[in-house]
């Protein structure tokens, strides 16, 4: 493969599309959904201007150009987005240079490494957030800052419901982090190192000095887990700038995205390039298959499945294994490789890998930056190809999620074969069941539990209902006795997710979950349970009379929460199969606000 001087894809990534708009143009094209606010010389005009006045913006802000809303995650809560206050000038920048009128707006961050019991509980609330703030303002198009993974999500879903004109950056990840000569990952060398204090392997005073090693810069995750995958698929899915998802959060080059960026929404103003111009079918499927290739976080399921609800597209769990089953993993990334993503930038990023997957991409698809998919990665080049494998050569032949199917998830699971073991991708075990996170809490390293390496453990109710939220627990470690054989993988099967950065051999989104009444709830000690990834099965091995007679045994749990936001989520949440969504926010609702607040 050539490899053209990267000056070259920065070109495609940053050249304007329609030619620059002088002010009188502005205040003389078409009319914005803004001027209703702005435009009129009535009373409600003049409230609105002059109460916005107060904020020092001049007259000839509100002749008419293009409001670009800056939807800001930034919280000091959610580390990953702690920089994104810098962020949102350089998008200004620009939006002031083409001509627009930006003003920034807070939505609710969340931040997966501080709340509790998960940040997924609050998706759709933030998802919310974001459509009815859009939905309720002056605004034109919107620029979307988005990191930790919650965030990437919750703000597409929420803007997809409204359909403006609409473009996403991402933070950016942190630099590598460093530990005794070494490259650690976030995550990925949390579970590692954790795993080897429990087993007596790692003192606790080297685990503490690593903790300050790790996260050395600003930004989300440095490996590939679904902070990382969701801005790949924040550009792989056209919404966000070529380059967008690998630059390190403290290079200067993300500001000059942002910038470049700022100026881009006007212009998508301009051309009125919805998100649903962009988000189609194609777009869709273009986004599995680069999760496939970069070994991307299984979390990206319920979150693509949950967009697509709100766009009416037709695009289902079944589909991840259709269109990703035969895709290779290219990107030596942890959790599934050695490096981390400032190698993956310096390597190429995901312009490189869409290359490299040639026809399974559909090239036609349209981008933000007004060029298809296929004119973005024409000649993106690759520097290094121990980072990204070449496609006959890869990092694993098949890296594709695969989705289950069986009589323990009738309705679908997960693994990620990339991250898993391949000794245990068949496998018949005996099932160690523990019903509740705190049941396993308790358990886990009794020196009495039967439990063996060859055993399955099987852990329930941690659903979108049953946590609630669906919390990443889903990699629990392994009990005591087994890590001090040395022993470091086991199957898991749970409905509960897991994080990107994890690796093992996981069994994951079980659906219906078990607090929904699904066959998970029903599984006892001693069942025995026959995985097969390559035969896409999950299998409990008890008679269909059996399950009946269980079934008329079981009770669901009481939901402890009788009001506010926790009941509205219990109440309304859809399974993981359907991506874990609100039952009625699936479906557009458009901008329309027919009646004035004066």
């Amino acid at each position: 493969m050539d490899r053209p001087k990267r000056l070259v894809i920065l070109g495609a990534a940053f050249r304007a599309t329609t030619p620059f708009k002088s002010e009188q143009g502005m205040s003389q094209s078409k009319k914005y959904r803004s001027s209703h606010w702005f435009g009129p010389t009535d009373k409600g005009g003049f409230i609105h201007r002059s109460w916005t006045k107060n904020q020092g913006y001049p007259d000839h802000l509100f002749d008419g150009r293009p409001v670009i809303g800056i939807c800001n995650t930034w919280s000091e809560l959610t580390p990953c987005n702690g920089h994104f206050r810098k962020i949102a000038e350089h998008v200004k920048r620009g939006i002031y240079e083409a001509g627009g009128f930006p003003m920034e707006f807070p939505v609710m961050s969340l931040g997966e490494n501080l709340m509790r019991p998960t940040a997924m509980l609050f998706r759709n609330l933030a998802s919310m957030d974001v459509e009815e703030t859009i939905r309720a303002n002056p605004i034109d198009g919107v620029v979307l800052l988005v990191g930790c993974d919650k965030t990437t999500p919750a703000c597409l879903m929420g803007a997809a419901s409204c359909d403006l004109p609409t473009l996403a950056i991402s933070g950016g990840p942190m630099l590598n982090g460093k530990f005794r000569g070494e490259d650690i990952g976030s995550g990925t060398n949390v579970w590692k190192f954790s795993e080897e204090v429990r087993a007596g392997i790692m003192p606790l005073c080297d685990f503490q000095e690593a903790e300050s090693c790790m996260s050395r810069s600003a930004g989300h995750c440095m490996t590939m887990g679904t902070a990382s995958t969701m801005a790949s698929v924040v550009e792989s899915l056209g919404m966000g700038m070529p380059m967008n998802a690998a630059i390190p959060a403290v290079d200067s080059r993300r500001y000059a995205l942002a910038h470049m960026a700022g100026r881009r929404a006007v212009e998508m103003v301009h051309e009125d390039l919805r998100m649903s111009k962009i988000l189609t079918r194609e777009a869709f499927e273009n986004a599995v298959r680069v999760v496939g290739a970069i070994g991307g976080s299984t979390n990206a399921v319920v979150h693509l499945l949950a967009l697509a609800g709100r766009l009416g597209i037709d695009f289902k769990l079944s589909d991840w294994d259709a269109l990703g089953r035969d895709v290779p993993c290219l990107v030596n990334l942890m959790p599934s490789g050695k490096y981390l993503m400032e190698d993956f930038y310096y390597a190429g990023g995901v312009p490189a890998v869409i290359r490299e997957l040639g026809d399974l991409i559909h090239r036609d698809a349209l981008t933000v930056n007004g060029k298809t998919i296929g004119e973005n990665t024409a000649n993106a080049p690759c520097y290094n190809r121990d980072v990204i494998k070449p496609f006959n050569e890869p990092l694993v032949k098949q890296g594709g999620l695969a989705v289950l199917g069986g009589n323990l998830c009738p309705n679908g699971a997960v693994i990620k074969p990339s991250a898993a073991t391949p000794e245990l991708m068949q496998h018949r075990g005996r099932a160690v069941v523990f019903e509740t996170i705190e049941d396993y809490n308790a358990r886990v390293d009794d020196p009495n539990l039967d439990v063996d390496e060859s055993c399955i453990l099987v852990l329930k109710n941690c659903g979108p209902r049953g946590y609630p939220g669906m919390p990443e627990v889903g990699n629990f470690g392994l009990p005591e006795k087994i890590l001090r054989k040395g022993i470091t993988d086991m199957i898991r099967i749970s409905d509960a997710r897991m994080s990107g950065t994890a690796y093992g051999t996981v069994v994951l989104h079980v659906a219906p979950e078990a607090a929904a009444g699904g066959p998970l709830a029903l599984v006892e000690n001693g069942d025995f349970i026959q995985l097969d990834v390559a035969a896409r099965k999950l299998h409990l091995e008890v008679s269909d009379e059996e399950l009946t007679a269980r079934r008329a045994r079981w009770q669901p749990s009481a939901s402890p929460f009788n009001r506010g936001y926790y009941k509205l989520y219990v109440d309304h949440v859809l399974q993981a199969d359907q991506g874990a969504d609100f039952d009625f926010l699936v479906g557009r609702s458009g901008t329309e606000v027919t009646r004035e607040s004066h």
